[in-house]
């Protein structure tokens, strides 16, 4: 009984963290949306911690930021005030992230001392930690490729890779609570399901890639129309233009990989619905409706933010922001709940 409270407690911290990473990625999304990003052109993780104090510190911030291509060709009127305000994001943006560390890190030291893990735990551990690293070097690496004189905005390819790789994270760690909150007499076995699943999960990363695409490329903004782009059934350069750069082809995978997923998943669900009644102690029959809730939900948000984005004014939170935001909250969720499904249903063991 002790051994089931020590797992139970050591998952719910990882869960904690699934959910802060998640809060991290929205704010991520905010600045991204509010065009803060690269509003704070120094990379300090410890002291960085404290926004400017005083006036003088603001100037130099301010400085610095004046000496991108971002303020020069695109926020030229920008007052001091309109500076803070960006930076407000960028920074809640970083701040979260130090205190998803703290939280991990300490976390992690009280357990240990209070001897709640055992040996199995040491690898993930290390790979969980590794993840972390990775995801703030990546970060950095993304906001580099926009401090220059000649881009206003991240990389748009380096934006996809911060993303996902956020998205590994979090799926890394919820795999991780997963193994320590559900018992095998819970999970299903059957091989083929398991592979079918596995094969979705991996539709739905590419889709996630695409729409990390779309963000950075402001791609939503070229083709505001639905169901046809722009009056086309096809991007008149599909077959010439690049698939992961320009704007109308982005914006034609990421709605044709969505229409895909919405029909795996729909078949998926009948299949769960069959093999559950084989496996009465599953919590498969109960795990199973979410992925299809969700990708209903993501196909309408993504319609709705399509149809928006002409709304869309710089450096305003309005209707098609909070579309947005609820759009990549919702493919969040659906990742989750797929990785959930993923565990859920394992491989059949061979006599």
């Amino acid at each position: 009984m002790l051994e089931n409270r020590k797992r139970k407690a050591v998952a719910i911290w990882l869960l904690v963290g699934v959910g802060m990473i998640i809060i991290q990625t929205l704010l991520g999304g905010v600045t991204r949306l509010t065009g803060s990003g690269l509003s704070i052109t120094k990379w300090n993780p410890i002291f960085g911690i404290l926004p400017p104090l005083n006036m003088q510190q603001w100037n130099e911030a301010f400085d610095g930021y004046k000496q991108i291509g971002q303020f020069k060709y695109l926020n030229s009127d920008f007052t001091l005030s309109d500076f803070q305000f960006i930076f407000f994001w960028e920074w809640l943006h970083r701040f979260w992230a130090r205190m998803l560390g703290v939280v991990f890190a300490v976390g992690f030291v009280y357990f240990l001392v209070r001897q709640y893990f055992d040996k199995k735990m040491i690898k993930p551990f290390v790979v969980l930690f590794l993840l972390g690293g990775l995801q703030g070097l990546i970060g950095w690496i993304m906001v580099a490729s926009g401090l220059n004189d000649s881009h206003l905005y991240v990389d748009h390819i380096k934006l996809a890779l911060h993303f996902v790789s956020a998205m590994v994270l979090s799926c890394y760690t919820l795999w991780f609570a997963l193994q320590l909150l559900i018992p095998e007499q819970k999970r299903a076995a059957n091989t083929g399901f398991r592979n079918y699943t596995l094969a979705i999960a991996l539709v739905l990363f590419v889709q996630l890639t695409f729409g990390a695409f779309m963000a950075g490329l402001k791609a939503a903004m070229a083709a505001p129309t639905w169901p046809s782009i722009n009056g086309m059934a096809l991007p008149g350069n599909l077959t010439t233009g690049s698939w992961i750069s320009d704007k109308m082809n982005v914006h034609f995978f990421h709605r044709a990989i969505a229409y895909l997923l919405l029909f795996l998943l729909v078949f998926w669900y009948a299949k769960a619905k069959k093999i559950s009644k084989s496996f009465k102690e599953s919590v498969l029959i109960q795990t199973a409706r979410w992925p299809v809730i969700f990708v209903l939900v993501q196909v309408g948000l993504g319609i709705a933010t399509v149809l928006c984005a002409q709304k869309a004014v710089p450096g305003k939170f309005g209707i098609f922001e909070i579309l947005a935001e609820l759009h990549q909250l919702t493919a969040m969720f659906l990742l989750m709940a797929l990785m959930v499904n993923l565990y859920v249903v394992k491989n059949k063991v061979r006599a």
